[in-house]
């Protein structure tokens, strides 16, 4: 009986944490083909499995993604989710809750209580769990101003 208990519940899932304090940045490899920049006081959970589950907790984040990567990318914040394969962006979550995100190649959707949003190559925009707002061009410099140079 406890034989086939332990089956039907499986084995548990894999998350792995990263976080940095207030005088560091990380950049790691998160997948194969996925590579993440972490900026200061910033925090993200990984869950494994297909597609490739992140949780940002708190602080910016810059994902590269390579257009041959096997796994595709989930971000969770909140309530929303942002589906994203082989492209490179930013998100940004500021102290008051304000969320900021920005997309260097390619584009990524943006699913929210009113509906799914596309922002493509040099396009940010602020959002929250109901929808974006704010959908604007910009420069490629403006992506992820925190991070080291692109």
């Amino acid at each position: 009986m406890l034989g086939m208990m332990t089956w039907s519940f499986g084995k548990p899932e894999n998350v792995r944490f990263f976080e940095t304090n207030s005088e560091e940045q990380l950049t790691a490899s998160i997948a194969p083909g996925i590579d993440m920049a972490l900026d200061t006081q910033s925090s993200i959970a990984v869950k494994e499995g297909q597609p490739l589950q992140v949780e940002l907790l708190k602080g910016n984040v810059y994902f590269d993604i390579r257009k041959n990567a096997v796994n595709q990318l989930e971000v969770k914040i909140g309530n929303t989710m942002i589906k994203d394969f082989g492209t490179r962006f930013s998100i940004q979550l500021h102290k008051g809750g304000s969320r900021h995100i920005a997309v260097a190649d390619g584009y990524i959707k943006v699913h929210v209580a009113s509906g799914v949003y596309q922002i493509s190559a040099f396009e940010q925009a602020d959002f929250d769990d109901s929808g974006i707002s704010k959908h604007r061009l910009i420069a490629e410099r403006d992506i992820a101003p925190w991070r080291s140079p692109q």
